[in-house]
């Protein structure tokens, strides 16, 4: 007897906020769009969506270093502005708010004045290839990884963990384009997107801290690949794809079971659950700068969690 797997769902999306005109950088040239746009001019390239306890949605705009703060009724304020390419951002059980820095490395935001600090800028006085995302154990570990431009031709990118106490370990090496990640519901599981090896890999965590195992979770396809990532409390993981306009919803055993999709443009950098409940899941669409939000079965996992 043969059996037919189940198409996956397909849920729509709604558009909740877009980057306003006053802070579009129309025909502004950084030096981000030429190195990753092939030098196409970009006027904002939002990403790295986290909420605080208010309900209020923090972004960062990469080419131009920029953080926003989006309240819920959709009133957008700029938090800080510095010299950097601020890309993934958390916040941290003991008030920080954390930010994944291509250029400069970890740092933390003081969302009162808007300065932003530097926690870890290089490791062994080695510069980073450049941060891209992070994730936060319940134990106050800080997961983050260093993309740079690896890729299959480069497959020299690293997952790193910093710990309360400062430690600092190296838990994989030789990956190419490792990019969002995070922690399954119970933290013994971590979970990183390989953006141009377009899949995402489980690394589960030993009881010693370290990786053992590592696998292909899932693989993906389209001309970029898997970005930013999150977890529901039934331990499904969203899975943000940065070309084909759409999040996908994977179930502990792989299987896609959903996949959503975009209203805006194709660019679906990442993903975070918010709202009533947390029972919304907010996505970053930046080819177009905008927020977008579907409305999800399970609620997503709490972040942090203390």
């Amino acid at each position: 007897m043969m059996y037919l797997a189940t198409p996956p769902e397909v849920i729509e999306t709604r558009v909740v906020t877009t980057m306003p005109k006053r802070f579009r950088r129309t025909g502004v040239r950084s030096a981000w769009a030429d190195a990753n746009k092939q030098g196409t001019p970009v006027d904002g390239f939002i990403e790295g969506p986290a909420f605080d306890a208010d309900g209020n949605l923090y972004i960062v705009d990469i080419p131009f270093g920029r953080i926003f703060r989006i309240t819920p009724t959709g009133d957008w304020a700029l938090v800080a502005e510095y010299d950097g390419e601020p890309n993934g951002l958390k916040l941290h059980q003991d008030g920080r708010i954390l930010i994944a820095d291509y250029r400069n490395g970890l740092l933390a935001l003081d969302p009162g004045s808007g300065a932003v600090n530097t926690v870890l800028g290089r490791r062994n006085s080695e510069a980073f290839k450049g941060l891209n995302d992070l994730a936060i154990a319940a134990n106050g570990d800080i997961y983050f990884t260093d993309q740079g431009q690896t890729g299959l031709h480069d497959p020299t990118g690293r997952v790193f963990r910093l710990s309360p106490n400062g430690q600092l370990t190296c838990l994989m090496a030789n990956l190419p384009s490792p990019n969002g990640l995070v922690l399954g519901p119970d933290d013994t599981v971590l979970f990183v997107a390989m953006t141009r090896d377009n899949s995402v890999w489980r690394a589960p965590l030993q009881r010693d801290g370290s990786v053992s195992k590592v696998g292909r979770f899932c693989t993906l396809f389209g001309t970029s690949g898997p970005d930013g990532l999150a977890m529901d409390q039934a331990g499904r993981l969203v899975v943000a794809h940065a070309s084909l306009g759409q999040a996908f919803i994977y179930a502990p055993d792989g299987a896609c079971v959903a996949r959503i999709a975009s209203c805006a443009g194709p660019s679906c950098t990442n993903v975070a659950f918010g709202g009533p409940d947390r029972r919304q899941l907010f996505i970053t669409e930046s080819a177009t700068g905008t927020v977008l939000v579907a409305d999800m079965e399970h609620p997503g996992v709490v972040l942090p969690r203390s």
